[in-house]
C-alpha cells in the first residue's frame, strides 16, 4: 500500500526474468500500475532470460516498512505462454524527492536519462541543467528515466558514449586569433546550442551569431567560429545537441592570455620632489582570467607589496617607502605558465634643485609638485575608473584638467552590451536588463566620457535589437524613454560640447538608436503612451475597421500636430498585418544634433531647431516609410524650411535635408504647415538670412566665369606679344611677373570651378575631391599673388630709392604665391578629410560647417584687408599736393589719378571679395549677392582691362605692333587704332609701377 508519509520515491524499470520457477520469500515491492507505463518494452535475452521494462513505484516512509504485494505483475503474452519465470534482478532508474510544496524532483540514476521529448515538455530542476537530468513533476510522477544506448544498463562507474566528437583548433588562443570549434556527429543531430562557461564566476552564457561569433552546421558538422579572441572569450565551451532520442553534451576548455595593453599601471609616469614627498605608491591592475598570473614589481628595495582583489580585477600595489636618488623605472611583470611575461614600466623622474616645477594644487584633486613638461595623474574618485591628467607647462603653470573618469557601472553596461552585440547572451533577456540598469545610472553621468559610453550602450542595444528582431515590453520602452529624457536635460557646455568634439556623429547615432528601439514594442502591448518634460510618445494599433486620417497632437510650446492621410493607411490596414503608428516628440535637441545642412541648404543661416517629431509606421515587423504626412509646428516667425534628419549625410554623421518636404500655407492662414512624402525625424528650420535658389544668380555666375576665362586667355596672349617691351626695368618686371602669375592661377581656378559647377555634381567622390583641392589651391594662389603685387607697390611708395635684388624678390614671390597656398590646401585636406568635413554635401567645394571653408575665407579676407590698406596708402600718395592748395587743373589731374588707381588696383587686389562679408551679415542679402557674383565672376575681364590694357607701356607696345606708329614726335590719331577709347595718362598724373 502507498504510505501517506512517503518522503522518497524510486522508479524501477528493468527486471530480469529467469526460466526456473522458484517461489520468492518476498513478493515484488510496491505497485505495478495499469496503463501505458505498465508494459513498456521487452527484448529476448540470451538463453532462457529476457529483459522486461515495467513501471514499478516504490514508496518509503521514515519508519520501518513491510513489503506487501498489491497486485500481480502482468507478464507479456509471448512470455506467459512459456514456462513460468522468476524475478532474478531489479535496477533502479529514477530517484525522486518530494518537496514541502508537493512537487517531485526526479533525477536519473547512472546510465539513464530523461528523453529529449520529455525534456521539451517538462521543467528542469536547474536552468543550467541543459541535459535535464532532473525534472520537476507537479503531481504524480508519470514517467521515468530511459536507458542510455547502447546495450544493457551500465555500471555506476561507467559513462555513456556520446555520439559525437568536438574538435578544437588550439586550446590556448593568442589574443586576436580566430577560434574554431567543430562538432562531428550523426546527420540526424538537431537542436544544437553553444554555451560559454566563465570558470572564474561559473557563469553560463549562450552563444549566437554576432559581430564576432559565427555559427554554421551541415552534413553532420557544426562549427563555432569566434574572431579577434580576447580574455572575454576564455572559459569552457559546451555544445548541447539531440541525437538518438537524448540530449548530449561535449565541452572544451579554451584559454586566452592577456594583452600587454590590458595590464594598466598607475600612474604611467611620475615626477616627484623627494623633499616634499619622501615616498609614493604605484599600482598594476589586470583583469581576472582563467589563466593564473603571478605579478611582481621590480626593484623592490625599500618597498612593500600588497595585493588588492576586486570583483573583476586584481591590483598589485607597490608602496615605495624611500624616494630613489636618481631617475628610476619601476616594472610590473605578470607571469603565467608557458607564456612570455607581460611587462609595464613606470618612469619616475626626480625633481632636482633648480628645475622648473608646478606647485602643489588642491583644486578638484590633489596635484602634487610636478616637473615642467610632465603630466600629473591622480586616480578617479570612488566608483569611477580611469584617471585625471594635468599637464605642467614649460613655464611652470598648470594646464587644464583632462577628466577621463567613467562611472564603473556605466562602463560595465557598455562592455556587456558590446559582448551582447558580439554574440554572448540572449537579447530577449539581456536587453531589458541592461536598459533597466542603465536608466538607474544615467543621472550619475558627470563627464563627457560618461555621456559617450552611455549613448554608445544605447546604440549597441539598438543594433542588437534590429539584428535579431527582439521584442521589448512596455517596461523596457519606458526605461529607454526615461534615459532619453534625462540625456536631453544634460548640460550642453560641460558634457555635450566636449563629447561632440570627440565624436561628431554621437547625436545622430543616438537619435537613430531611439527610433530603432521604439519599433520593437510588441503589438499586444499597445496602445502605449509616455509623457515627460522632453519626451512625448504615443503609439497605437490601427484596427481593421480604421478608415479615417491618423491625427495626433502634442501639448508642446508651441503646440504641434500631425496628420497622415487615410489613403496612405487604408491599404496597409486591409493587408491583414498588424499596423501600428508611433509618434514621438523630442525637445531640447538644439545641442544634440550638429548644424549640418544637405544639398541646397549649406549657404543658409538657420536657427537650430529644438523640437523634432519622429513618426514611424510598422506593418508587422517591417517599417513602412512611404506616406504623406502633414505637420504643423505652431506659429513661427521668419522664413521657414521644412526638413527631416537624414542619418546618411556627411559620411553618416547626419544632416538636415529638405528632399520630399515642402512648406505650405495652412488653410486657416494662421501659420505654415510642412508636407513630407516620407516618414522619419522631422523639424522646421527658421532662417534669418535666407536667400533662395536664384537661377539668375547661377546664370550670371556661369556667364561671368566663361567671359573671365576668355579675357584671361586674351591677357596671356597680349603678354605673349608685348612682354619684352614692358619689362625693361626691374620694377616693371616685378609688377608684370606677379600679374602674369596671378592671371595663370585665376584662369586655372575659374576653369576648375566652372567644370565643377556645370559637369561634376553627382560624380564620384575622388574626382570631386581632386577638383575641390585644385580650386582651393589656385584661388588661394591668385590671392597670394595679389598680395605680392600689393607688397611691391607698398615698397615702392615707402622706399622710393631702395633697390631690390631680382633673384631674392623672385624667390620670395614664388614662395608666397605658390608654396603658401599649397600649404593651406594640403593641411586642410589632411585635417578635415579624415573627419568627413572636407567636401560640401552635393557640391565640389569646401564644407561650410566643419571649418574647412575658413581655411579659404580666412586667408582671402586677410589678404583683402591688407591690400585695402595698400590701396588707401596709394590714394593718399596720389592726393599730394593737397587739393585745397593746388590750382583747379592740378586738382582735376589728382582726382583722375585717384579714380584710375581705384579702377586699376581694386580688381587686381581683389578688394571686391570683401563683399563676401556683406552676404553673411546683411539682412536682405539679395543686393550684396548680385554685386558679389557680378564683380567676382567677371574679375578676369577687369584684370584684362585695368591690369593689362590700361598700362601705358602695354598700350605703346601694342600700337607699335598693330598701328605702325612713327617715332614719338609724330602725331598719329588713336581713332584708327583698336585701342581707341582708352584715355592717355596726363603728364601730371603719377604713374603706377
Amino acid at each position: 500500500m502507498v504510505c501517506p508519509a512517503a518522503s522518497q520515491l524510486l522508479l524501477a524499470t528493468t527486471l530480469l526474468l529467469g526460466s526456473v520457477v522458484a517461489p520468492t520469500s518476498q513478493p515484488v515491492q510496491g505497485q505495478a500500475g495499469e496503463g501505458p507505463g505498465q508494459q513498456l518494452d521487452h527484448e529476448s535475452g540470451a538463453g532462457d532470460s529476457v529483459l522486461v521494462s515495467v513501471y514499478v513505484q516504490l514508496e518509503f516512509s521514515d519508519k520501518t516498512w513491510s513489503l506487501a504485494h498489491d497486485r500481480a505483475l502482468t507478464i507479456p503474452p509471448a512470455l506467459a505462454a512459456s514456462s513460468p519465470r522468476n524475478l532474478t534482478g531489479l535496477n533502479i532508474t529514477t530517484d525522486c524527492n518530494v518537496t514541502h510544496t508537493g512537487h517531485s524532483r526526479c533525477a536519473c540514476r547512472p546510465g539513464y536519462r530523461w528523453s529529449a521529448h520529455l525534456c521539451s515538455r517538462r521543467t528542469s530542476c536547474s536552468s543550467r541543467d541543459q541535459l535535464c537530468d532532473c525534472q520537476i513533476f507537479s503531481h504524480s510522477v508519470s514517467s521515468y528515466c530511459q536507458l542510455l544506448p547502447p546495450g544493457p544498463p551500465p555500471s555506476l562507474s561507467s559513462a555513456p558514449t556520446v555520439p559525437g566528437k568536438l574538435s578544437l583548433n588550439s586550446q590556448q588562443q593568442k589574443p586576436g586569433d580566430k577560434l574554431n570549434l567543430t562538432l562531428f556527429t550523426t546527420p540526424d543531430a538537431t537542436s544544437l546550442t553553444w554555451f560559454l562557461r566563465h570558470t572564474e564566476n561559473d557563469k553560463y552564457t549562450v552563444l549566437r551569431s554576432g559581430t564576432q561569433v559565427s555559427l554554421s552546421s551541415s552534413h553532420g558538422q557544426a562549427i563555432l567560429s569566434i574572431s579577434n579572441m580576447s580574455y572575454h572569450w576564455s572559459g569552457e565551451y559546451l555544445i548541447y545537441f539531440e541525437a538518438l532520442g537524448f540530449i548530449w553534451k561535449l565541452q572544451q576548455v579554451v584559454t586566452v592570455p592577456l594583452r600587454r595593453s590590458e595590464v594598466a599601471p598607475f600612474p604611467d609616469q611620475l615626477s616627484i620632489s623627494c623633499t616634499a614627498s619622501p615616498g609614493f605608491q604605484l599600482s598594476c591592475c589586470f583583469p581576472r582570467t582563467d589563466l593564473v598570473y603571478t605579478a611582481a614589481w621590480s626593484p623592490r628595495v625599500g618597498s612593500q607589496v600588497s595585493l588588492l582583489n576586486r570583483t573583476d580585477s586584481q591590483c598589485l600595489l607597490l608602496d615605495v617607502q624611500h624616494c630613489p636618488e636618481a631617475n628610476t623605472a619601476y616594472t610590473c611583470e605578470l607571469d603565467a605558465h608557458g607564456l612570455a611575461p607581460l611587462r609595464r614600466s613606470v618612469a619616475i623622474t626626480i625633481i632636482q634643485d633648480g628645475d622648473i616645477v608646478c606647485p602643489e594644487d588642491l583644486s578638484a584633486a590633489t596635484w602634487n609638485v610636478t616637473k615642467a613638461g610632465h603630466v600629473a595623474q591622480v586616480p578617479c574618485p570612488m566608483n569611477r575608473t580611469g584617471m585625471m591628467k594635468r599637464l605642467c607647462g614649460p613655464d611652470g603653470i598648470w594646464g587644464p584638467i583632462q577628466n577621463n573618469c567613467i562611472d564603473m557601472e556605466i562602463l560595465a553596461l557598455y562592455e556587456e552590451a558590446r559582448l551582447l552585440q558580439a554574440g554572448q547572451g540572449k537579447p530577449s533577456k539581456r536587453v531589458p536588463q541592461i536598459l533597466e540598469r542603465l536608466q538607474e545610472r544615467v543621472e550619475k553621468a558627470s563627464s563627457p566620457s560618461d555621456l559617450l559610453k552611455l549613448l554608445g550602450t544605447v546604440e549597441l542595444l539598438a543594433s542588437v535589437v534590429a539584428e535579431v528582431r527582439t521584442v521589448l515590453n512596455p517596461s523596457s520602452l519606458e526605461d529607454l524613454l526615461t534615459i532619453t529624457d534625462k540625456v536631453l536635460d544634460m548640460n550642453a557646455s560641460s558634457l555635450w560640447t566636449p563629447a561632440q568634439a570627440q565624436q561628431p556623429s554621437m547625436g545622430s547615432n543616438f537619435l537613430l538608436a531611439v527610433e530603432t528601439l521604439l519599433r520593437s514594442l510588441s503589438p499586444k502591448d499597445q496602445p502605449f503612451s509616455f509623457n515627460s518634460s522632453n519626451v512625448l510618445l504615443h503609439r497605437q494599433v490601427l484596427e481593421s475597421t480604421f478608415a479615417d486620417d491618423y491625427k495626433i497632437s502634442f501639448s508642446t510650446q508651441p503646440p504641434l500636430w500631425a496628420c497622415i492621410s487615410k489613403y496612405s493607411l487604408t491599404p496597409l490596414v486591409h493587408s491583414g498585418a498588424n499596423v501600428s503608428v508611433t509618434s514621438l516628440v523630442l525637445q531640447k535637441l538644439n545641442h544634440l544634433l550638429p548644424s549640418n545642412y544637405g544639398q541646397g541648404m549649406g549657404a543658409l543661416q538657420y536657427a537650430t531647431p529644438g523640437l523634432v517629431l519622429v513618426i514611424s509606421i510598422m506593418v508587422g515587423s517591417k517599417a513602412f516609410t512611404q506616406a504623406e504626412v502633414i505637420m504643423d509646428f505652431g506659429h513661427t516667425e521668419g522664413n521657414l524650411h521644412c526638413v527631416f534628419w537624414d542619418h546618411k549625410l556627411f559620411q553618416n554623421a547626419g544632416g538636415w535635408s529638405d528632399k520630399g518636404c515642402q512648406a505650405q500655407e495652412a488653410n486657416d492662414s494662421l501659420g505654415t504647415q510642412c508636407v513630407c512624402q516620407h516618414l522619419t525625424a522631422f523639424s522646421i528650420l527658421m532662417s534669418r538670412h535666407t536667400v533662395p535658389e536664384n537661377p539668375v544668380l547661377k546664370l550670371l555666375s556661369k556667364v561671368g566665369l566663361g567671359t573671365s576665362i576668355l579675357a584671361l586667355l586674351m591677357c596671356l596672349g597680349v603678354y605673349r606679344l608685348v612682354w619684352k617691351a614692358v619689362v625693361r626695368n626691374k620694377v616693371a618686371f616685378f609688377r608684370h611677373a606677379a600679374l602674369f602669375n596671378m592671371v595663370i592661377c585665376l584662369l586655372a581656378a575659374d576653369i576648375w570651378f566652372l567644370v565643377s559647377s556645370v559637369f561634376l555634381p553627382g560624380t564620384p567622390d575622388l574626382l570631386c575631391l581632386a577638383t575641390t583641392f585644385l580650386c582651393h589651391f589656385f584661388y588661394l594662389a591668385t590671392f597670394f599673388w595679389m598680395l605680392a603685387q600689393a607688397l611691391l607697390l607698398a615698397h615702392q611708395l615707402l622706399f622710393v630709392f631702395h633697390q631690390l635684388s631680382k633673384p631674392l624678390v623672385l624667390s620670395l614671390m614664388v614662395i608666397l604665391g605658390y608654396l603658401c597656398p599649397l600649404g593651406f590646401a594640403g593641411v586642410t585636406l589632411g585635417l578635415y578629410l579624415p573627419r568627413g568635413q572636407y567636401l560640401r554635401e552635393g557640391r565640389c567645394w569646401l564644407d561650410g560647417k566643419g571649418g574647412a571653408i575658413y581655411t579659404f575665407a580666412g586667408p582671402v579676407l586677410a589678404i583683402v584687408g591688407m591690400n585695402g590698406l595698400v590701396l588707401a596708402m596709394t590714394v593718399l600718395k596720389l592726393l599730394r599736393p593737397s587739393l585745397s592748395e593746388g590750382p583747379p587743373v592740378e586738382k582735376r589731374q589728382a582726382l583722375m589719378g585717384v579714380l584710375k588707381a581705384l579702377l586699376i588696383l581694386t580688381p587686381i587686389f581683389g578688394i571686391t571679395w570683401g563683399l563676401g562679408l556683406m552676404t553673411l551679415v546683411e539682412e536682405a542679402a539679395t543686393i550684396p549677392h548680385y554685386l558679389f557674383v557680378i564683380l567676382n565672376s567677371f574679375q578676369g575681364v577687369f584684370v584684362l582691362l585695368f591690369g593689362c590694357l590700361a598700362d601705358k607701356k602695354v598700350q605703346e607696345a601694342l600700337r607699335k605692333r598693330f598701328c605702325h606708329t612713327q617715332p614719338p614726335n609724330s602725331a598719329i590719331s588713336l581713332v584708327s587704332c583698336w585701342l581707341q577709347g582708352f584715355p592717355r595718362r596726363s603728364e601730371g598724373t603719377h604713374n603706377l609701377p
